[in-house]
């Protein structure tokens, strides 16, 4: 029998000697996930790693799959408990990630798996909007996101829709109530930001004001 006093240097010997392994497995995780090698990052993780692994970035492997658009991995890492309300360093969850990439179908899985579609600070329906993925904006705001969301600069989507001339986003929301006299703390609106004439036309429409 090993006495109790060896059993403590024992098992750090044997945890010091698992380390180079588990960091090269970590390793693989990570950048199969970047690399959308989808297939690999379930095998790895049906061997015991944790689902929630991040990078140093803080990004979790269910917003590396949602950034590049993996479906079968977003609803496979859903389905193994995933969080998906995580934040990277930047403040991005998932969700977040796959509306500004415009991934629309992922951005409804992760909806259905619970993740928020409002809340304080930059949201997914700022981001969908920013790009101009009127289908996500029209879906976001479909699931309760508000129209006239504050982004941290102080713009609503409606503003960076119409400043980056999203036409179609610009209708969507609008549509949807967005305010289009709404102004920042700068003084800045929808249509102050407008560059296009086609954006500016519609925001007079709807009753902007110079």
């Amino acid at each position: 029998m090993i006495p109790r006093k060896a059993l403590l240097p024992l098992a750090l010997a044997l945890n010091f000697l698992a380390l180079p392994a588990v960091a090269g497995i970590y390793e693989d995780l990570l950048e199969a996930a970047n690399e959308g090698r989808n297939q690999q990052v379930m095998e790895i993780l049906q061997r015991g790693m944790d689902v929630n692994t991040v990078d140093k970035e803080g990004n979790t492997l269910l917003m590396l799959a949602a950034r590049r658009g993996s479906e079968d991995l977003v609803r496979f890492l859903a389905k193994h408990r995933a969080n998906v309300q995580a934040r990277n360093r930047y403040g991005d969850t998932a969700l977040m990630l796959a509306a500004l990439k415009g991934h629309g179908e992922v951005v409804k899985i992760l909806a259905d798996a619970g993740a928020e579609v409002d809340h304080k600070g930059w949201t997914p329906l700022a981001y969908a909007a920013f790009e101009g993925h009127a289908d996500i904006v029209r879906y976001l705001l479909g699931k309760g996101a508000r129209a006239d969301a504050v982004a941290p600069n102080g713009a609503t989507p409606l503003m960076l829709a119409a400043k980056n001339g999203h036409v179609e986003a610009v209708k969507v929301l609008l549509a949807a109530g967005a305010d289009p006299n709404f102004k920042s703390a700068q003084g800045a609106t929808a249509l102050s930001w407008a560059k296009q004439a086609d954006v500016a036309a519609l925001l007079k429409q709807a009753g902007a004001k110079e």
